[in-house]
Order: C-alpha cells, then sequence, then structure tokens
C-alpha cells in the first residue's frame, strides 16, 4: 500500500500522530526509531539495519549503556535544577516533565529499571536528598556550583549587614535583662494583702472652733504635730544624705556599659589613625579584596597624598596602586638592613636592624645617622620600624 498523498486526510492524521508522543515500549533506542504500533515494531525489529545495530551494541554492551546512563542523569539533572532549583519535588513530576520532550532519551536503555532505582541512586552517589513519603519519592537538587555558593554567601553577608542599630539594641537588652535575672538583680514585686491591727489606737483631734475664717498659723500646726514646709524640705534633705547612692536598674547599668564601649571604640579608633607612613619605605598590602594578584605582595611608597594615604609602586609589576595605611603593613628586613623609624621621638631616623625577638614581635636597632647617632632602641614593635628601599 503506498503513501498517501499531500494533502488528503489521511496524510494530514498521519503526520499529527506522528508529531505527538508514542508509546515508550516501541521505541528503539540504538536505532532511533520510534513505531506507532506492535506491528510496526515487530517489522522494524527484523529488519536489516536493526540486526546490523545489535551486532554494534553486542561488541560493547557496557560502553553503550553507560553513555544512555550517563545521558538519562545529564537530562534530568539539568531539568530538575533549571525547572525547579534547590525546592523539594515529586521524583515523578520531573520525569514526567523530561519525557514530555519527543527526543528525550527513554529509560529502559539505560542501567535503571525503575524511576524509584534511579532516584536512589542519585540519593547514594549524593547528587540529590531524596525521601519516600505515602506520596512516593521525592527529590531535593543539591547545588554544588561555586558560583551558587558564592552568591549565597554573599547574600548572607549583605543581611548581616542590614541589621541596624536597633535590632542589635534589642538584642543586647535582651541579653542583659536575661543575665540580670540569673544573678538576681531584677526582682519581679509580688502583691500582699493589706493587714491592719484591729487593736490599733485612734487618733483624735480637739480642735477650736472659731467663727472668724482664718488661716491656721505656724504655732497651731506645731501644736497639732503637722510639720511645716520649712521642716519638710529639710527631712528630705536629710534622708537624701543618709540614703546614700540609689542602686542602678538593670536598664541603665546597660547604657553605662554601651557607654563604656563607645568610648573604648573612639579611644582605640584615634589610637589607629596615628600616621605611620613615609616615603621610600617597603611595605605589604593586606587587604584581600585586591586578588591574589596583589595580596600578601610588597612594594615601596614613592609618594604620599595626605596623611593617611600613599602611592605605592608594587616591586614584582611595577603598577602604581592608592592605598590607605590600614591596607598595608611594615617588613621587617634581616639583621644588618637600614629601617627607617616611623613612630615615637625617633620618627624618620634611620637604622641599622641588631636583632629580632619573633615570640614578642619586635626588634633591636641602633641608629646610624643624625645626631641620635649609636642610639640603642630595644623592643621596638614590628608596626614602629620598615625597611629602607634601595634603588
Amino acid at each position: 500500500m503506498g503513501k498517501h498523498e499531500v494533502g488528503t486526510p489521511k496524510y494530514i492524521a498521519n503526520k499529527i500522530k506522528a508529531k505527538g508522543l508514542q508509546k515508550l515500549r516501541w521505541y528503539c533506542q540504538m536505532c532511533q526509531k520510534q513505531c506507532r504500533d506492535e506491528n510496526g515494531f515487530k517489522c522494524h525489529t527484523t529488519s536489516e539495519s536493526h540486526q546490523r545495530q545489535l551486532l554494534i551494541f553486542a561488541d560493547n554492551a557496557d560502553k553503550y549503556i553507560d553513555e544512555f546512563s550517563k545521558e538519562f542523569e545529564e537530562g534530568y539533572l539539568e531539568l530538575l535544577r533549571r525547572q525547579f532549583g534547590t525546592k523539594r519535588v515529586h521524583a515523578n513530576r520531573v520525569y514526567q516533565d523530561y519525557i514530555s520532550d519527543r527526543n528525550h532519551l527513554h529509560m529502559n536503555s539505560t542501567q535503571w529499571e525503575t524511576l524509584t532505582d534511579f532516584v536512589k541512586w542519585l540519593g547514594r552517589e549524593g547528587k540529590c536528598v531524596v525521601d519516600e513519603t505515602e506520596k512516593g519519592w521525592f527529590i531535593q537538587y543539591i547545588d554544588r556550583n561555586p558560583e551558587t555558593i558564592a552568591l549565597q554567601e554573599a547574600m548572607a553577608k549583605k543581611e548581616k549587614m542590614e541589621k541596624d542599630d536597633n535590632e542589635r539594641m534589642m538584642e543586647l537588652l535582651e541579653k542583659q535583662i536575661a543575665r540580670g535575672r540569673e544573678k538576681g538583680k531584677i526582682n519581679t514585686p509580688e502583691a500582699t494583702e493589706l493587714q491592719r491591727d484591729s487593736d490599733s489606737e485612734r487618733l483624735k483631734f480637739n480642735l477650736p472652733v472659731k467663727k472668724s475664717e482664718s488661716k491656721p498659723n505656724i504655732q497651731q500646726n506645731n501644736k497639732l504635730n503637722v510639720p511645716s514646709t520649712s521642716q519638710s524640705n529639710k527631712d528630705n534633705a536629710k534622708l537624701s544624705k543618709t540614703s546614700g547612692k540609689k542602686k542602678l536598674s538593670a536598664l541603665e547599668e546597660i547604657m553605662l556599659e554601651e557607654e563604656a564601649a563607645k568610648k573604648r571604640k573612639k579611644e582605640d579608633y584615634e589610637k589607629k589613625l596615628v600616621g605611620w607612613l613615609s616615603e621610600n619605605i617597603v611595605v605589604k598590602v593586606i587587604v584581600e579584596s585586591l586578588g591574589d594578584k596583589y595580596y600578601n605582595k610588597k612594594g615601596y611608597i614613592k609618594e604620599l597624598v595626605g596623611k593617611y594615604t600613599a602611592v605605592v609602586i608594587m616591586l614584582d609589576t611595577g603598577h602604581k596602586l592608592k592605598l590607605d595605611q590600614e591596607h598595608l603593613e611594615t617588613v621587617i628586613p634581616q639583621i644588618g638592613k637600614i629601617v627607617k623609624i616611623l613612630k615615637g621621638p625617633y620618627r624618620n631616623c634611620f637604622a641599622v636592624m641588631k636583632d629580632v625577638d619573633f615570640d614578642k614581635f619586635c626588634a633591636s636597632v641602633c641608629i646610624s645617622e643624625g645626631t641620635h647617632k649609636g642610639v640603642v632602641l630595644d623592643q621596638v614593635p614590628y608596626e614602629n620600624i620598615s625597611k629602607l628601599h634601595s634603588k
């Protein structure tokens, strides 16, 4: 029976059927041919071309199965990563989306007989997180891409920096309050019943009644044992003196601690602001953000730009960088080399290295020039001296 003519209803129906998905049992992976029904698949298996492909497959069966398995795994994981990311999803749902492509690689040509075996294998290999529930197997992709990991770390760092001062203050307050409760400083008030003695005597006042309305004088107040305003002020002053210092509450203690911490932080910052940069000394770059090309590399200061900034010429590459003193550190040379003193009363003097104490991070130098020539300085910190650049 010949083929139907182009444009006829039968021809169009056959084309529509060919575009749709067919049954997996009638697909030949070696020949990459999809048959419509059982009869067509039977005819294909008896054909000469299929027999040649089977002979090729029989020569190295493991090689073809490994290639098909690898292709199926890559396609499945790529769809899982691209469409669902790291979300937990049903394994069969991903598989249905995968086989919706007409040209997909079929599972019957891989080393796994069922989808369950494939999912368990992914879990054993550590490529996905799998778990079994009443509804079936669920799968979650593990993204080990270095770019993704770096992005997640950057996002976490950004969220941590976005915490404002109020949130940090509230956390500190909660910690301090909890610490105060543990020490017993904060006592919660308890309600008690009012008790009155029944045998207590009643106070009686005999006041003379007068027709004229006049203000009682100070003498009458004294007779009635009513204290005057001046007397009450004196008593309050005495009480304030005898009571001594008032006990601070937990909140006041926290505020005092915060002020002390701010004061210490300010003092440390002012200490760091002491400028030590000087021309023609060797320094080392300690900022990691510049990359491995400049990190832990040495250079010399060509000129100063302000009090805390300098132009550094790298010794290896000759590149010129403008850096702050916080991004640099001094370089200690070998014994016998010339150094420059950067801090203290002998600032800008040249000296010779005599000894180095690696445990205490200090050195001994002897001034070699100027009016202070011959003066020996012991236990000079590393940050106070640096190697002199020789042109």
